[in-house]
């Protein structure tokens, strides 16, 4: 599967609901043999709690020309499964626990082909770095 924006998170975009640069926007990553894609899932409560190896907000965000880009990221003293793909999505609260704010917090892009994908944690801090080429995270 190549990188994809979910359905939701466009017409978000398209309405005036979603704002990259003052909306928290949290980086996951995602363990594809608990997660599978799909287009039409719409927030965090459609991805299994199971399924988040880890998570980070990003920063230093800059939306250019109808491109995102932020900071490269770091997960700090990552354990468990193996690491297959990434997911954004936007942060209303505690997204990482049941609740409200799962379904409330709209999922943004699914990544799973990028440079360090699939990886296995080790315990030690996993730093993913966006690229420099002219779409950076994504363009719209």
């Amino acid at each position: 599967m190549a990188n994809q924006l979910y359905i939701k998170a466009k017409e978000d975009f398209l309405g005036g609901n979603l704002n990259l640069s003052s909306n928290t926007v949290t980086l996951a990553l995602i363990d594809t043999d608990v997660y599978t894609f799909s287009s039409s899932h719409e927030d965090r409560a459609d991805v299994p709690n199971t399924a988040v190896v880890s998570t980070t907000n990003l920063t230093s965000k800059q939306i250019t020309s109808g491109i995102f880009d932020a900071a490269d990221a770091t997960f700090t003293s990552v354990t468990g499964a193996n690491c297959e793909a990434l997911i954004l999505y936007h942060n209303t609260g505690d997204a990482e626990n049941s609740g409200a704010d799962q379904a409330t917090s709209r999922l943004i892009a699914f990544i799973d082909t990028a440079t360090g994908l699939p990886i296995l944690p080790n315990g030690g801090d996993i730093t993913v770095r966006f690229s420099d080429g002219a779409n950076k995270i994504f363009a719209l």
